[in-house]
């Protein structure tokens, strides 16, 4: 009877710290906030991610709200203001924001594509009927960017583009600019507005959906898009896949669940996985900082050219 009683006891007392280890985070973070990048229609973007809102709403046992930035910029900006707890970035925006304070935000894992690749590719695209064949042909030809802060939108391509390639951006073509986001961007080709355009996708699985997944299988996905109607032109070099990051200075135990769940989203949700990760992938991939090193380089060297 006395083991009884003192196995009892443990239990409760056990069960009392945990909730109050739980009460304590919930107090300090009282709502969970995620940041959802710029680049396609806002409804578009809430309507995709409301599943991963409901699935981490259920398992942190918190509120959970979305908040769809105008461009890449205002979600990088909550993230360092502490506006926001947690959102998915490409490489270039974990960058940006690790350029600025490098105790801001812990990158928590990647996606995997459907070749277990952890890496996709900016691709320069033309209008299916244009008479640019190649890049050489681009010379004189206006060429949009999705947004400065975008990786495979502006960062890799702008950068290859001139380290590779050796061009001058500002003269061989007629006029760059950016387009609002990769969607826009492809629809400003898609109306004449530029004569080519860079986006970005996994690279891996049919060209005629879109690959794999990227903003060419969205855009194929919510008919915006049929790929009869470009064509790819350029390839940069494999880019890291970008990171889900969470705030620094949240509770350990937070940042715990969160990542628990994200790994379990796929099996308990693919239909939920499928919609956040904009088209078919393997899964998570833990990851670190060091991952991200050259982009940062990358970054910082571009920076410090302009």
């Amino acid at each position: 009877m006395m083991k009884q009683t003192f196995a009892a006891f443990v239990m409760g007392a056990t069960a009392l710290t945990s909730t109050a280890a739980f009460a304590d985070w919930r107090e300090e973070v009282p709502v969970f906030r995620i940041g959802l990048l710029g680049g396609e229609n806002e409804a578009d973007r809430l309507r995709e991610n409301e599943c991963l809102a409901e699935y981490f709403e259920e398992r942190l046992g918190v509120p959970v709200e979305l908040f769809p930035a105008a461009d890449y910029a205002g979600v990088m900006q909550g993230l360092l203001a502490g506006q926001l707890e947690f959102a998915g970035l490409g490489s270039a925006g974990y960058a940006g924001i690790y350029l600025q304070d490098p105790d801001a935000v812990e990158p928590l894992y990647t996606t995997m594509q459907i070749d277990g690749s952890l890496g996709y590719y900016s691709v320069m695209y033309v209008l299916a009927d244009s008479d640019i064949e190649s890049l050489e042909d681009m010379e004189g030809r206006s060429l949009a960017f999705a947004d400065p802060n975008s990786t495979s939108g502006y960062l890799v391509p702008s950068f290859e583009l001139a380290s590779e390639e050796g061009l001058d951006l500002e003269t061989y073509f007629s006029e760059t600019g950016f387009g609002g986001g990769h969607e826009q961007a492809v629809v400003a080709v898609l109306n004449g507005q530029y004569d080519a355009g860079v986006t970005w996708t996994s690279g891996v699985g049919d060209i005629n959906e879109g690959y794999s997944r990227g903003n060419l299988r969205s855009m194929v996905d919510k008919d915006m898009l049929d790929m009869s109607e470009i064509r790819i032109i350029w390839q940069s070099n494999l880019i890291t896949n970008g990171p889900r990051v969470i705030r620094s200075d949240l509770p350990q135990e937070l940042k715990d669940l969160v990542m628990g769940a994200s790994l379990r989203l796929q099996v308990e949700d693919p239909d939920c996985f499928d919609s956040v990760n904009s088209g078919e992938a393997m899964g998570y991939w833990p990851i670190n900082h060091e991952f991200y090193v050259p982009i940062i380089n990358m970054r910082r060297e571009l920076a410090g050219e302009r």
